[in-house]
């Protein structure tokens, strides 16, 4: 074993260790899988949520990403754990400019001097997986260069690793790993991870929401440069603005805030819904104001796939939740969801509905979409029922979208968003299911009808004309049914001769007679013996035989 994953193995079971026996998770029973000591067991840890985002930071950065991850999981983590998680950040120190400089003319051919007008050396923002330089090209356009830091990848791999090998004993030795899938859990992370270590995906994924966000006026995404772009350096377009928390009060009373919240939520609501595709972290610090009062959306390295299958059923499932219909929200998480052990469905039909009720009418003062949606995953885990991973995704981005249109319209109500915008997203919902290119599998299997009808009709008319034509139906199988009654009617008729058998003994008993057995009147002792060794035949064949 490598040195280097010897100390993050030391790490991981220090940091189980001390988790393994505090509230945080000593209901899991990864105390008992970690096999303490009964006075270790017993001596639960006062853990601070801060606690945990620190010892998290210490462990390096695939772990800080995983806490982010887990920051959209409140049914496997505490409501602290999960408020502190959201606020989990990787700023550290930036590495040198010297290190940009060899990694950019070794990505992009040529030295930075050449390939840019200016390029400040002094970062405007630095996270563990890379950082960020203001420049401008020979062209003289504004840009912003991401730079992947030097050896992250090989970082990442090994602190992936060790994560896997974690979760897989978790799920083998622990209710709570095997309940919550931690290898599946972790298998998603490690390819939703790889994708944002290449550049090259993340400059696909913006031109791919600048496509679908083309008709909101009023939101815009950087446009990536493909010649300054490769899988470890990321060139896109500058866009001045300031984050959504930092705008003053003056700003905001010139802003149409109302406007500006509405398409942002319709906007979310169309990536869902139509497109299933979605920037998945449009938290405050990643959408800016621009001076011509435009919302900006960056870094588009965190998006989320949602199949086809499932984005019907989350419009439903939010148009449910904006109308109060407890049911119908509840018959639509338990089609989405995975039922796992002891599953308590009158408990999850009864949480469910408590936190409907509270959605009722509401501005975004006191209650918030998002919000809700983690309080149903959390109420879904607590009662035996795992949703889509994509679930946490969506409510993730509605948790962020609550905070920002908090800020641009404190009584923007999500719920009369969702109901105003339901019909038209459900109409292109539809129209985008009705494309020409989704009719491609239909044709091809109307031609092979088409191609194979005549015969078939052929051979069902040719039947026909011979008196060959059947129909097999299982439905009822008659001949099965007869036989059985037949066989009760059998065991009946034994039963009376075997009856009439030994009541007749018993009379004969009295009569006297010369022939007699053991001293008893013969007759009656042969009657009394066939209706012995008949009850005994009549016995064994129905256990033997018998369904």
């Amino acid at each position: 074993m490598k040195l280097s994953h010897l100390r993050q193995y030391q790490k991981l079971a220090s940091f189980l260790y001390k988790y393994g026996t505090s509230d945080l998770v000593k209901h899991s029973g990864l105390t008992d899988a970690l096999d303490f000591e009964p006075e270790e067991k017993e001596a639960v840890l006062d853990v601070k949520p801060e606690e945990l985002v620190q010892d998290i930071k210490d462990m390096g950065p695939a772990f800080i990403k995983f806490g982010q991850l887990l920051s959209t999981r409140p049914d496997l983590l505490p409501a602290p754990f999960i408020k502190a998680l959201e606020h989990l950040q990787d700023d550290i120190e930036p590495f040198s400019y010297e290190e940009a400089e060899e990694l950019v003319q070794e990505e992009l051919g040529e030295r930075i001097s050449k390939a840019f007008h200016y390029f400040e050396e002094e970062p405007l923002a630095a996270a563990s997986l890379g950082q960020v330089h203001r420049a401008q090209l020979r062209s003289g356009v504004e840009v912003v260069v991401k730079i992947q830091r030097p050896g992250i990848r090989k970082r990442v791999m090994e602190d992936l690793e060790v994560l896997e090998t974690a979760a897989g004993f978790l799920e083998r030795n622990t209710s709570f790993g095997s309940r919550f899938e931690l290898v599946r859990l972790v298998e998603n992370f490690r390819k939703t991870l790889l994708r944002e270590l290449d550049y090259t995906k993340e400059a696909e994924y913006m031109r791919m929401l600048q496509r679908n966000l083309v008709e909101f006026d009023h939101i815009v995404v950087p446009m990536a440069v493909g010649d300054y772009t490769s899988s470890r350096v990321l060139t896109m377009e500058y866009l001045p603005g300031k984050k959504i928390t930092a705008i003053s009060g003056i700003t905001k009373t010139e802003l149409d805030g109302d406007t500006l919240a509405d398409e942002l939520f319709r906007a979310y609501l169309k990536q869902i819904v139509v497109d299933g595709f979605m920037h998945a972290d449009p938290h405050p610090g990643n959408i800016h104001l621009m001076p011509d009062g435009r919302l900006a959306l960056l870094d588009v390295g965190m998006v989320a796939f949602i199949s086809e299958s499932m984005r019907q059923k989350y419009l439903q499932l939010l148009l449910a939740l904006s109308e109060a219909k407890s049911d119908k929200v509840v018959q639509l998480l338990i089609d989405m969801s995975k039922q796992k052990e002891n599953t308590n469905v009158s408990g999850f039909r009864d949480s469910i509905s408590d936190l409907v009720q509270q959605n009722r009418n509401v501005t975004m003062q006191s209650l918030q979409t998002g919000r809700i949606l983690f309080a149903i995953i959390q109420a879904a885990g607590e009662n035996g029922y795992l949703l889509p991973v994509e679930l946490s995704l969506v409510a993730k981005a509605l948790l962020n979208l609550d905070q920002v249109s908090k800020t641009l319209a404190p009584d923007f109500a999500p719920n009369k968003a969702i109901r105003k915008h339901a019909m038209d997203i459900m109409r292109r919902h539809m129209w985008s299911e009705l494309a020409p290119e989704n009719f491609f599998d239909s044709v091809l299997e109307s031609k092979r009808l088409i191609e194979t009808l005549p015969e078939r009709l052929n051979k069902i008319l040719h039947k026909a004309s011979e008196n060959e034509l059947r129909f097999k139906i299982d439905a009822f199988d008659e001949r099965h049914m007869m036989v059985g009654l037949q066989k009760i009617a059998n065991r009946i008729t034994m039963g009376l001769i075997l009856a009439a058998l030994v009541v007749g003994s018993a009379l004969l008993m009295r009569v006297p007679t010369s022939f007699t057995i053991f001293g008893y009147p013969g007759l009656a002792i042969v009657c009394f013996l066939l209706a012995v060794v008949g009850a005994l035949w009549l016995l064994i064949r129905t256990v033997l035989s018998d369904e």
